[in-house]
Protein backbone atom coordinates (compact mmCIF):
# COMPACT_ATOMS: atom_id res chain seq x y z
CA UNK A 1 0.00 0.00 0.00
CA UNK A 2 1.61 3.54 -1.39
CA UNK A 3 -0.92 6.34 -0.30
CA UNK A 4 -1.64 8.99 -3.45
CA UNK A 5 0.44 11.88 -3.04
CA UNK A 6 -2.71 13.56 -2.84
CA UNK A 7 -4.27 11.77 -0.43
CA UNK A 8 -0.93 11.99 1.65
CA UNK A 9 -1.27 15.47 1.51
CA UNK A 10 -4.56 15.13 2.65
CA UNK A 11 -3.72 12.68 5.72
CA UNK A 12 -0.80 14.85 6.71
CA UNK A 13 -2.97 17.68 7.42
CA UNK A 14 -5.48 15.89 9.17
CA UNK A 15 -2.46 14.48 11.38
CA UNK A 16 -1.69 17.82 12.16
CA UNK A 17 -5.02 18.83 13.51
CA UNK A 18 -5.95 18.71 16.26
CA UNK A 19 -6.88 15.71 18.45
CA UNK A 20 -10.51 15.15 18.78
CA UNK A 21 -11.77 13.12 22.30
CA UNK A 22 -14.21 10.72 20.73
CA UNK A 23 -15.46 9.74 24.07
CA UNK A 24 -16.90 12.97 24.90
CA UNK A 25 -17.52 14.98 21.71
CA UNK A 26 -21.52 15.82 20.92
CA UNK A 27 -22.89 15.58 17.79
CA UNK A 28 -23.33 19.36 17.44
CA UNK A 29 -19.54 19.69 17.97
CA UNK A 30 -19.04 17.23 15.59
CA UNK A 31 -21.13 18.99 12.88
CA UNK A 32 -19.63 22.17 13.84
CA UNK A 33 -15.90 20.63 13.27
CA UNK A 34 -17.06 18.41 10.25
CA UNK A 35 -18.07 22.01 8.68
CA UNK A 36 -14.81 23.87 9.47
CA UNK A 37 -12.64 21.42 8.02
CA UNK A 38 -14.82 21.60 4.96
CA UNK A 39 -13.92 22.90 1.54
CA UNK A 40 -16.97 24.14 -0.04
CA UNK A 41 -17.78 26.24 -3.05
CA UNK A 42 -17.45 25.94 -6.55
CA UNK A 43 -15.77 25.92 -9.07
CA UNK A 44 -19.01 23.82 -10.47
CA UNK A 45 -20.02 22.01 -13.78
CA UNK A 46 -23.00 23.59 -15.84
CA UNK A 47 -26.37 21.68 -14.94
CA UNK A 48 -29.65 23.19 -16.09
CA UNK A 49 -31.19 24.17 -13.22
CA UNK A 50 -31.06 23.67 -9.30
CA UNK A 51 -34.06 23.83 -7.40
CA UNK A 52 -34.06 22.87 -3.21
CA UNK A 53 -37.73 22.21 -1.98
CA UNK A 54 -39.24 19.73 0.50
CA UNK A 55 -40.93 16.71 -0.18
CA UNK A 56 -43.45 14.51 1.92
CA UNK A 57 -42.23 12.32 4.73
CA UNK A 58 -42.86 9.40 7.66
CA UNK A 59 -42.35 12.37 10.05
CA UNK A 60 -42.95 15.35 8.62
CA UNK A 61 -40.88 17.41 5.14
CA UNK A 62 -37.84 16.18 3.97
CA UNK A 63 -35.47 18.93 2.12
CA UNK A 64 -34.08 17.75 -0.96
CA UNK A 65 -31.78 19.33 -4.00
CA UNK A 66 -33.03 18.49 -7.59
CA UNK A 67 -30.53 18.71 -10.25
CA UNK A 68 -31.86 18.77 -13.57
CA UNK A 69 -28.94 18.24 -16.69
CA UNK A 70 -28.78 20.84 -19.36
CA UNK A 71 -31.15 20.53 -22.39
CA UNK A 72 -34.68 20.77 -23.21
CA UNK A 73 -35.52 17.72 -23.27
CA UNK A 74 -36.26 14.85 -20.31
CA UNK A 75 -33.90 13.49 -18.14
CA UNK A 76 -32.51 9.81 -19.13
CA UNK A 77 -33.21 8.79 -15.47
CA UNK A 78 -33.07 10.25 -11.60
CA UNK A 79 -30.57 9.55 -9.43
CA UNK A 80 -32.03 9.39 -5.40
CA UNK A 81 -28.73 10.33 -3.84
CA UNK A 82 -27.64 10.04 -0.13
CA UNK A 83 -24.48 12.25 1.24
CA UNK A 84 -22.23 10.54 3.79
CA UNK A 85 -21.41 11.90 7.25
CA UNK A 86 -22.09 8.58 9.59
CA UNK A 87 -25.59 9.00 9.54
CA UNK A 88 -24.64 11.94 12.26
CA UNK A 89 -22.83 14.84 10.03
CA UNK A 90 -23.19 16.18 6.56
CA UNK A 91 -25.46 18.46 4.26
CA UNK A 92 -26.80 18.91 1.06
CA UNK A 93 -23.93 20.56 0.73
CA UNK A 94 -21.26 18.19 0.69
CA UNK A 95 -22.08 17.01 -2.38
CA UNK A 96 -22.51 20.00 -4.62
CA UNK A 97 -19.70 19.22 -6.97
CA UNK A 98 -20.15 15.76 -7.40
CA UNK A 99 -24.09 15.69 -7.81
CA UNK A 100 -23.49 18.52 -10.97
CA UNK A 101 -20.94 16.54 -12.23
CA UNK A 102 -22.63 13.66 -12.74
CA UNK A 103 -25.86 15.38 -13.33
CA UNK A 104 -23.93 16.83 -16.27
CA UNK A 105 -22.14 13.94 -17.61
CA UNK A 106 -25.10 11.50 -17.12
CA UNK A 107 -27.95 13.27 -18.62
CA UNK A 108 -29.58 12.18 -14.91
CA UNK A 109 -32.34 14.49 -12.43
CA UNK A 110 -30.51 13.91 -9.34
CA UNK A 111 -32.39 14.38 -6.16
CA UNK A 112 -29.92 14.77 -3.06
CA UNK A 113 -31.76 13.61 0.03
CA UNK A 114 -31.16 15.66 3.43
CA UNK A 115 -32.57 12.55 5.56
CA UNK A 116 -32.93 13.20 9.58
CA UNK A 117 -29.47 12.84 11.65
CA UNK A 118 -28.78 10.99 14.77
CA UNK A 119 -28.53 10.87 17.44
CA UNK A 120 -31.33 12.98 17.51
CA UNK A 121 -33.37 10.43 15.08
CA UNK A 122 -31.52 7.13 15.14
CA UNK A 123 -32.74 4.14 13.40
CA UNK A 124 -34.68 3.71 11.27
CA UNK A 125 -35.48 7.69 10.99
CA UNK A 126 -32.83 7.90 7.72
CA UNK A 127 -33.81 4.47 6.08
CA UNK A 128 -37.42 5.67 6.17
CA UNK A 129 -36.87 9.45 4.79
CA UNK A 130 -34.66 7.46 1.92
CA UNK A 131 -37.53 5.38 0.77
CA UNK A 132 -39.97 8.20 1.03
CA UNK A 133 -37.66 9.84 -0.97
CA UNK A 134 -37.26 6.70 -3.62
CA UNK A 135 -40.93 6.39 -3.53
CA UNK A 136 -41.56 10.31 -4.37
CA UNK A 137 -38.87 10.48 -7.00
CA UNK A 138 -40.57 7.67 -8.65
CA UNK A 139 -44.07 9.08 -8.82
CA UNK A 140 -42.68 12.28 -9.51
CA UNK A 141 -40.26 11.14 -12.48
CA UNK A 142 -42.87 8.59 -13.60
CA UNK A 143 -41.69 7.00 -17.13
CA UNK A 144 -37.68 7.58 -16.39
CA UNK A 145 -35.62 4.97 -14.49
CA UNK A 146 -34.48 5.05 -10.96
CA UNK A 147 -31.97 4.63 -9.38
CA UNK A 148 -30.11 5.25 -5.68
CA UNK A 149 -26.67 6.09 -4.75
CA UNK A 150 -24.46 7.41 -1.64
CA UNK A 151 -21.61 7.86 -0.39
CA UNK A 152 -20.94 6.07 3.35
CA UNK A 153 -23.46 6.12 5.19
CA UNK A 154 -25.24 7.40 2.04
CA UNK A 155 -24.41 4.71 0.48
CA UNK A 156 -25.52 2.15 3.80
CA UNK A 157 -28.57 3.95 2.37
CA UNK A 158 -28.73 3.65 -1.29
CA UNK A 159 -28.16 -0.28 -0.54
CA UNK A 160 -31.00 -0.33 2.35
CA UNK A 161 -33.26 1.25 -0.04
CA UNK A 162 -32.28 -1.47 -2.68
CA UNK A 163 -33.33 -3.89 -0.19
CA UNK A 164 -36.66 -2.26 0.42
CA UNK A 165 -37.78 -1.66 -3.05
CA UNK A 166 -36.83 -5.54 -3.67
CA UNK A 167 -38.94 -6.53 -0.23
CA UNK A 168 -41.74 -3.99 -0.78
CA UNK A 169 -42.39 -4.60 -4.32
CA UNK A 170 -40.90 -1.61 -6.13
CA UNK A 171 -40.36 0.57 -6.99
CA UNK A 172 -37.89 -1.05 -10.16
CA UNK A 173 -34.69 0.39 -9.60
CA UNK A 174 -32.21 0.40 -12.50
CA UNK A 175 -28.67 0.89 -10.49
CA UNK A 176 -27.29 0.97 -7.10
CA UNK A 177 -24.22 2.85 -7.11
CA UNK A 178 -22.36 2.20 -3.52
CA UNK A 179 -19.29 5.09 -2.76
CA UNK A 180 -17.13 3.75 0.08
CA UNK A 181 -20.61 2.36 1.60
CA UNK A 182 -21.08 1.75 5.25
CA UNK A 183 -21.92 -2.12 5.03
CA UNK A 184 -21.10 -4.14 7.64
CA UNK A 185 -20.19 -3.73 11.76
CA UNK A 186 -16.86 -1.98 12.61
CA UNK A 187 -16.76 -5.09 14.76
CA UNK A 188 -17.09 -7.67 12.47
CA UNK A 189 -13.13 -8.46 12.40
CA UNK A 190 -12.42 -7.62 8.44
CA UNK A 191 -9.15 -6.89 7.99
CA UNK A 192 -9.04 -3.16 6.84
CA UNK A 193 -10.18 -2.32 9.72
CA UNK A 194 -6.68 -3.13 11.53
CA UNK A 195 -4.88 -2.11 8.37
CA UNK A 196 -6.39 1.65 7.96
CA UNK A 197 -7.71 1.66 11.72
CA UNK A 198 -5.77 5.39 12.07
CA UNK A 199 -3.71 7.70 9.90
CA UNK A 200 -6.06 7.68 6.55
CA UNK A 201 -8.76 10.50 7.32
CA UNK A 202 -11.38 7.66 8.87
CA UNK A 203 -10.71 6.24 11.89
CA UNK A 204 -12.05 3.22 13.09
CA UNK A 205 -12.46 5.18 15.83
CA UNK A 206 -14.95 7.87 14.10
CA UNK A 207 -16.66 4.67 12.84
CA UNK A 208 -18.05 3.19 16.20
CA UNK A 209 -18.55 6.76 17.39
CA UNK A 210 -20.75 6.44 14.95
CA UNK A 211 -22.52 3.24 15.23
CA UNK A 212 -23.10 4.53 19.01
CA UNK A 213 -25.43 7.41 17.71
CA UNK A 214 -26.92 5.64 15.38
CA UNK A 215 -28.84 2.25 16.16
CA UNK A 216 -31.59 2.25 19.03
CA UNK A 217 -29.74 -0.80 20.06
CA UNK A 218 -27.86 -3.68 19.77
CA UNK A 219 -30.80 -5.84 17.64
CA UNK A 220 -30.67 -3.31 15.31
CA UNK A 221 -27.18 -4.15 14.12
CA UNK A 222 -28.69 -7.42 12.94
CA UNK A 223 -31.32 -6.02 10.86
CA UNK A 224 -30.28 -5.62 7.17
CA UNK A 225 -31.72 -2.24 7.05
CA UNK A 226 -29.17 -0.80 9.21
CA UNK A 227 -26.43 -3.27 7.84
CA UNK A 228 -26.88 -4.76 4.69
CA UNK A 229 -24.18 -7.83 4.99
CA UNK A 230 -26.72 -8.58 7.44
CA UNK A 231 -28.96 -9.68 5.06
CA UNK A 232 -29.22 -13.39 4.40
CA UNK A 233 -30.17 -13.26 0.86
CA UNK A 234 -29.07 -10.54 -1.78
CA UNK A 235 -31.25 -12.31 -4.90
CA UNK A 236 -33.53 -9.48 -6.66
CA UNK A 237 -31.73 -6.34 -5.05
CA UNK A 238 -30.82 -3.77 -8.45
CA UNK A 239 -27.46 -4.46 -10.15
CA UNK A 240 -24.78 -2.59 -8.76
CA UNK A 241 -21.40 -0.23 -9.19
CA UNK A 242 -19.28 -0.50 -6.30
CA UNK A 243 -16.72 2.41 -5.94
CA UNK A 244 -14.04 1.57 -3.25
CA UNK A 245 -10.85 3.50 -2.19
CA UNK A 246 -7.55 0.88 -1.26
CA UNK A 247 -6.86 3.04 2.21
CA UNK A 248 -10.43 2.98 4.10
CA UNK A 249 -11.18 0.75 7.02
CA UNK A 250 -14.54 0.60 5.02
CA UNK A 251 -12.70 -1.30 1.87
CA UNK A 252 -13.19 -5.17 3.22
CA UNK A 253 -16.82 -4.75 3.13
CA UNK A 254 -17.27 -2.95 -0.29
CA UNK A 255 -15.43 -6.25 -1.91
CA UNK A 256 -17.54 -8.97 0.91
CA UNK A 257 -20.55 -6.73 -0.30
CA UNK A 258 -19.76 -7.25 -4.03
CA UNK A 259 -19.04 -10.86 -3.65
CA UNK A 260 -22.40 -11.62 -2.22
CA UNK A 261 -24.22 -10.03 -4.92
CA UNK A 262 -22.32 -11.82 -7.29
CA UNK A 263 -23.19 -14.88 -6.20
CA UNK A 264 -26.72 -14.02 -5.56
CA UNK A 265 -26.97 -12.94 -9.21
CA UNK A 266 -26.47 -9.41 -9.23
CA UNK A 267 -24.94 -8.03 -12.08
CA UNK A 268 -22.33 -5.96 -10.19
CA UNK A 269 -19.38 -4.27 -10.74
CA UNK A 270 -16.51 -3.54 -8.32
CA UNK A 271 -14.28 -0.58 -9.10
CA UNK A 272 -10.91 0.25 -6.19
CA UNK A 273 -9.21 3.18 -6.05
CA UNK A 274 -5.64 2.42 -5.77
CA UNK A 275 -3.81 4.38 -3.10
CA UNK A 276 -7.10 6.86 -2.07
CA UNK A 277 -8.90 7.18 0.81
CA UNK A 278 -12.43 7.34 2.45
CA UNK A 279 -14.20 10.44 0.90
CA UNK A 280 -12.67 10.18 -2.51
CA UNK A 281 -15.81 11.04 -4.49
CA UNK A 282 -17.16 14.03 -3.08
CA UNK A 283 -15.90 15.08 0.04
CA UNK A 284 -12.65 15.86 -0.79
CA UNK A 285 -13.23 15.92 -4.74
CA UNK A 286 -11.54 19.39 -4.51
CA UNK A 287 -8.55 17.86 -3.31
CA UNK A 288 -8.71 14.54 -5.20
CA UNK A 289 -8.38 14.38 -9.04
CA UNK A 290 -9.32 10.99 -9.19
CA UNK A 291 -12.59 12.79 -8.42
CA UNK A 292 -13.51 13.34 -11.99
CA UNK A 293 -12.43 9.87 -12.77
CA UNK A 294 -15.12 8.22 -10.24
CA UNK A 295 -17.57 10.75 -11.24
CA UNK A 296 -17.36 9.65 -14.91
CA UNK A 297 -17.58 6.17 -14.35
CA UNK A 298 -20.97 6.90 -12.21
CA UNK A 299 -22.14 8.78 -15.06
CA UNK A 300 -21.15 6.05 -17.64
CA UNK A 301 -22.99 3.73 -15.37
CA UNK A 302 -25.86 5.39 -15.10
CA UNK A 303 -26.55 6.01 -18.69
CA UNK A 304 -25.98 2.11 -19.55
CA UNK A 305 -28.59 1.27 -16.66
CA UNK A 306 -31.06 4.08 -18.06
CA UNK A 307 -30.50 2.39 -21.42
CA UNK A 308 -31.28 -0.59 -20.47
CA UNK A 309 -33.88 -0.04 -18.36
CA UNK A 310 -35.62 2.44 -21.03
CA UNK A 311 -35.70 -0.46 -23.88
CA UNK A 312 -37.71 -2.68 -20.90
CA UNK A 313 -40.00 0.24 -20.39
CA UNK A 314 -40.58 0.73 -23.71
Amino acid sequence: MTLHPEAQAVVDESAAAPAIDMDSISAVEMRAGALAMWSGGGPYEEVGSVTDRTIPGPAGEISVRIYLPPGDGAPSGVLVWMHGGGWVIGSLDENERACRAVCARSGAAIVSVDYRLAPEHRFPAATDDVFAAVQWAAAEFAGVPLAVGGESAGGNLAAVAALMARDRGGPSLALQLLVSPVLGRPEDGRASYDTYADGFFLSRESMEWFFRQYPRDDADLSNPYMVPLAAEDLAGVAPALILSAECDVLHDEASDYAARLVDAGVPTELVEYDGHIHGFFGLLDQRLTVSAEAHGKAAQALRDAFAAASVEIA
